[in-house]
């Protein structure tokens, strides 16, 4: 019987996603821990997407698929609609957590029951997910980019009261959403943590759909968008020179945040929420540049007792 703490909900946008989502729904119906709704949004898709999740339906009740019909652009605010259209299917639902759920991952069968516990133990935990691994050379490996302080879109688990504190998902114009839900978590008093122990597959990389090049320069529309604090954000590009396409992809991201400035765009978040995440991203540059120092008295330290 389920742990009445423990009743969570999940949403998933999919569009097109024959190729992955019966992986990922094979992972969810493995769960030691069912979730009591999970909302699975079909934006129009052309392929074989509702046929697979209907056959799973017809067997886990707690499937459900709903359509999106309508014509729209397929960009970045898509994506968030449809989320949001399928949170509305949750309402009147008893549950504590709310995740979002990409078409393309897969994950152990304890994978929600062990995130539940970690919700336990500590109370003002408001995001929580794993660790992602993306496929290289037919291996799966940890992401580089994967960090504590920062969930990843595909598998983000909100506690209910963290959810509604921040309004949910906000559509914008570059993406982002998942960065800005939880920069917005942590400035309405919740911790946001991901979990190195609980690992993810994640099938498609991150941001396989775009072209290298549009896809870079859109990245970096996304971070002038959401207020990035511009030191901050050399030092982030800088980290890109080892990704290839090395360094060329780093000044083609850094441009598209310098564009933002040319054409003076103006911002779709407030300016509280710009002024909470320069004040990490200052604070997240100050360790940069101390880190080194605190590193060599750590050592000389070490060395004098020695």
């Amino acid at each position: 019987m389920t742990n009445p703490l423990h009743k969570y909900v999940l949403v998933t946008a999919a569009y097109n996603e024959e190729a992955y989502i019966e992986r990922t729904i094979q992972s969810i119906v493995a769960q030691t821990v069912l979730p009591e709704r999970w909302v699975i949004v079909s934006d129009g898709s052309t392929d074989r997407t509702d046929e697979i999740v209907k056959n799973y339906g017809s067997q886990y009740p707690f499937i459900q698929l709903v359509r999106i019909t309508e014509e729209h652009p397929r960009n970045f605010a898509a994506q968030v609609f449809a989320i949001n259209y399928g949170c509305k299917h949750l309402q009147g639902l008893d549950f504590k957590f709310i995740g979002n759920v990409d078409s393309d991952v897969s994950f152990q069968p304890g994978y929600f029951a062990q995130l539940l516990q970690r919700f336990d133990q500590n109370p003002t935990l408001g995001l929580a997910g794993g660790y992602i691994y993306e496929k290289h050379n037919e291996n799966f490996e940890v992401r580089a980019m994967n960090s504590e302080r920062s969930v990843a879109h595909a598998v983000q688990l909100f506690r209910r009261e963290c959810f509604e504190a921040i309004g949910g998902y906000l559509a914008l114009p570059y993406g982002g959403p998942d960065w800005y839900a939880q920069v917005l978590a942590r400035m309405r008093g919740w911790d946001v943590q991901a979990f190195s122990d609980l690992p993810v597959n994640h099938y498609r990389p991150t941001g396989g759909a775009d072209r290298p090049f549009p896809g870079l320069f859109r990245q970096g529309r996304m971070d002038y968008s959401l207020g990035s604090y511009p030191p901050f954000e050399v030092l982030k590009i800088v980290r890109r020179f080892r990704d290839k396409p090395l360094v060329i992809g780093a000044l083609v991201r850094l441009s598209g945040f310098v564009w933002g400035y040319c054409l003076r765009e103006k911002r779709p978040v407030s300016r509280e929420f710009i002024r909470y995440l320069r004040t990490e991203e200052k604070s997240r540059v100050r360790d940069f540049f101390r880190r080194p120092i605190h590193a060599v008295m750590q050592s000389d330290s070490a060395k004098t007792r020695a």
